[in-house]
């Protein structure tokens, strides 16, 4: 399976009276666009709205964001099973709008209130501390801003949401067929050397199966009491991998994270060179009894040895809860003999004094952190609010205190800023130790 991945990088975008790519400036027809997305009842009102890098406006409401991506060669179509039928796909030509990204802001407030299944949303700050925290500030935003319908569901809800950006996703790509790309990358795992080691990613996913759904996609299906699944990692490009669409969370993927995922695209660079990359493992984390947890992992690790792997890299999503099952997945692999590299975030308190990792086995001797999600950060007042939301709550329980999104903010921790949390070691953070 080879997947070309075309690149069209994007420096401005403008609203016009048709939908083109031109040298790097991306025109969208606004109205038009806003028409075919009010078809769906679901959605009250639909407006949209460019942020650049530098400019001083916050986005409110944040729920996911998305890379514009369209397939113009191969099977399938992006994003299966939610835009198109459930096809497989990695393979053929897609082309890609980088350097931009659709940013979803919806005004809603869910069923679940409190606890882990709550729906929130996130801000984003296109300057200042804020943009220094976030992948996602660097790059050129469409923002799309949605009111649903009252009453309802969360899985009626998130389904409205994530057909509607996905829909704008692709209707951008497509401005791309039929021009040369700037560049061209493929993607495959074939010429596979048999003198490197053999590595595959085991990608640990907090899901829920307490709530309509759950906080991960594959193929448009909600992943609940899964076992490890084997995923080739050009699916990921095309979009087979989703996120709530509901909940915009600092320390939780974007479907744009899924699309972009860095350990993905470094395996690949180094593949048939330093390794040979065998894939990706995808385990369903956060189980609720510790045979659960001991199944899982036992499950992943010999999934992980029936692909011949010598060394697994191990990254996750989620809390204390979920890491308990990850560090389980790392002893059953090193007791098969297969080395394996923890790649992560850390806690560590307000003051870095408290414990990075919430829970520990001996067999765990190799750790790269990719930062904390514990710091806080002062937020100075923006010129402009884009998004649903003209004030903030900073915590998600019923009755938080809530302040003006157009005043400075305070945070106690990054979870409230989308891409606030470096998840897999995207950003350029680095340290040194002495």
């Amino acid at each position: 399976m080879l997947l070309e991945l075309a690149d069209f990088p994007v420096s401005q975008i403008r609203f016009g009276t048709s939908s083109c790519y031109r040298a790097g400036t991306l025109e969208v027809d606004e109205s038009a666009l806003r028409r075919l997305l009010r078809e769906d009842q679901r959605l009250t009102d639909v407006s949209l709205a460019v942020a650049s890098p530098g400019e001083k406006v916050r986005i409110t409401g944040v729920r996911d964001i998305v890379e514009p991506r369209v397939k113009v060669r191969g099977k399938g179509q992006v994003f299966p099973g939610t835009l198109s039928p459930v096809a497989p796909v990695g393979d053929g030509r897609t082309h890609r709008l980088s350097g931009m990204a659709v940013v979803t802001a919806v005004d809603y407030d869910g069923m679940v209130r409190s606890g882990s299944g709550a729906e929130c949303s996130a801000i984003l700050d296109m300057w200042g501390p804020g943009a220094q925290v976030s992948r996602f500030s660097s790059l050129v935003n469409l923002v799309l801003t949605l009111r649903l319908a009252k009453g309802l569901s969360e899985l009626e809800a998130h389904t409205a949401i994530q057909q509607a950006e996905y829909r704008t996703a692709r209707i951008l790509a497509e401005t791309t067929i039929g021009l040369q790309p700037q560049r061209l990358e493929t993607f495959g795992l074939e010429n596979r050397a048999a003198t490197v080691p053999r590595i595959v990613l085991i990608q640990g996913c907090h899901t829920d199966s307490q709530h309509a759904h759950s906080r991960l996609t594959y193929y448009g299906l909600c992943v609940r009491d899964s076992l490890a699944t084997f995923l080739h990692p050009n699916e990921m490009f095309d979009g087979a991998l989703g996120t709530n669409a509901t909940q915009g969370i600092g320390h939780h993927p974007s479907t744009w994270d899924w699309q972009n995922h860095p350990l993905v695209i470094g395996l690949y660079r180094e593949h048939s060179k330093r390794l040979s990359f065998g894939g990706v493992i995808l385990e369903r984390i956060r189980f609720l009894t510790h045979h659960g947890k001991e199944v899982v992992a036992e499950n992943t690790a010999h999934l992980a040895s029936t692909l011949r792997a010598d060394g697994a890299l191990i990254t996750w999503v989620g809390g204390g809860n979920a890491f308990v099952d990850v560090m389980l997945t790392i002893r059953a692999c090193e007791r098969r003999g297969i080395k394996t590299v923890l790649v992560g975030y850390e806690y560590g308190g307000k003051e870095g004094t408290d414990s990075p990792l919430l829970y520990y086995t001996p067999e765990a001797t190799a750790v790269v952190s990719t930062g904390s999600r514990n710091r806080g950060i002062e937020l100075p007042a923006p010129d402009h609010v884009l998004g649903p939301y003209d004030q903030i709550r900073i915590l998600n329980y019923p009755g938080a205190p809530v302040v003006p999104a157009r005043g400075a903010v305070s945070l106690d921790a990054l979870d409230m800023i989308i891409g606030g949390v470096d998840l897999w070691g995207m950003q350029s953070f680095t340290c040194n130790a002495y």
